[in-house]
């Protein structure tokens, strides 16, 4: 008798462990709740698969042939620009003549007696003249005082012996540029001696309200447009430029993201934070790995690559076009955490994690126990009818 109870036990055992393993599948097949794909339908997912992206594997090739980024600068015509006098005079200007005239009875320009007469607050009009008594329109726009000065002498000359002219000059709205955006003091600025390049009118205006690690400045001429980041501009005073009147300038925040998906600390829309950031940094960023959840075999960047890059990290020269790559990092390899620490993110790019695979059995496991658990808390509930 007890061998056949142990037979029927060991049966009854195998029985259960069939159902289980029954129920297993049958649950498993439902779609239980998921961060995405798992590592093996993305690897289904290649264009080797029939699919419409390239799995490649990250090596140090392949970090090299990727490690680009936006370059930024201004044009030859901005570089080329030299820099303006301090005192160069502009429509918009104010400016102020004195003359002292070498007679006492009849001046030409002040009463009798008066051998100094004083001209104050002539603006320099839209075409870049002044208007002088006795010396009629002269050009100003484009002049010293020094050259102003001289031209008014060489006009008043002729009517009154040995004129001593001087001339100062306030700078108006002509000789002045715009600040705007993430800058310290947004507003109007003239330039002058101290603030004719872009470095030193940033500074005037009180540097930048956001990370100059992150922070862009463009600089817009007419029709004309560039744009540098501020820690180049601080690092390399060659990349500086020499300002022009009516120049307007902005102050951006670098507005590059990439988006953090599956087992990791955060899933988000992730700013940058720095001019580069790398795969290790980008995932330390949204808080490392999920720690019971991530497979760190199954690190992925995916992006549309370029046609020049692709071809280079495929080692093909018929692609057309840009280029669904799925790069693929192992954290678990030897050298997975160099690599990763190499591998430069993009704007644009998605970071995603998968999950181990224990981690889908495990749901599929709670899922069983808990409906056994409400299964059996029903039924105790109707024999005992409360």
């Amino acid at each position: 008798m007890k061998g056949i109870r142990a037979v029927t036990i060991r049966a009854t055992h195998t029985a259960r462990a069939i159902a289980l393993l029954a129920s297993v599948a049958m649950v498993a097949s439902c779609g239980l709740p998921r961060s995405g794909p798992n590592k093996r339908e993305i690897f289904a997912g290649s264009v080797e698969q029939n699919g419409d992206a390239f799995i490649v594997t990250v090596t140090p090739t392949v970090t090299r042939a990727t490690a680009t980024q936006p370059a930024f600068g201004f044009s030859q015509g901005f570089r080329d620009a030299g820099v303006v006098a301090s005192d160069m005079i502009s429509s918009g200007d104010t400016i102020n003549v004195t003359v002292y005239e070498n007679v006492k009875d009849d001046p030409l320009l002040g009463n009798t007696g008066q051998r100094v007469s004083g001209l104050s607050d002539i603006q320099v009009d839209g075409q870049g003249y002044i208007y002088i008594p006795y010396a009629g329109r002269i050009k100003a726009a484009g002049q010293t005082p020094e050259g102003l000065r001289q031209a008014i002498t060489r006009k008043l000359e002729d009517q009154t012996p040995d004129p001593q002219v001087s001339v100062a000059r306030r700078p108006g709205e002509g000789s002045t540029v715009s600040i705007s955006g993430q800058a310290g003091l947004n507003g109007v600025y003239p330039i002058e001696a101290s603030t004719r390049t872009l470095g030193t009118m940033l500074a005037k205006a009180g540097g930048v309200t956001v990370d100059p690690s992150i922070a862009i400045v463009r600089v817009t001429r007419g029709s004309f447009s560039g744009k540098i980041r501020l820690n180049d501009l601080y690092e390399n005073p060659n990349l500086d430029i020499a300002l022009r009147a009516g120049d307007k300038i902005v102050v951006e925040k670098d507005s590059r993201k990439f988006i953090a998906l599956g087992a990791t600390g955060a899933q988000s829309l992730v700013p940058f934070e720095s001019e580069t950031i790398s795969a290790l940094e980008a995932i330390a960023t949204v808080g490392g790995l999920a720690t019971m959840s991530a497979d760190p075999t199954g690190v992925f960047i995916l992006r549309d690559e370029s046609e020049d890059i692709a071809r280079a990290v495929l080692g093909r020269n018929d692609l057309i076009g840009d280029q669904r790559i799925v790069y693929v990092l192992d954290l678990t390899e030897p050298t997975g955490l160099f690599e990763a620490r190499d591998f430069l993110v993009r704007d644009g790019d998605t970071l995603y994690v998968t999950e181990a695979p224990f981690v889908q059995w495990q749901k599929t496991l709670g899922a069983i126990t808990g409906t056994t658990t409400a299964a059996t808390g029903l039924a105790n509930t109707a024999k005992t009818g409360k």
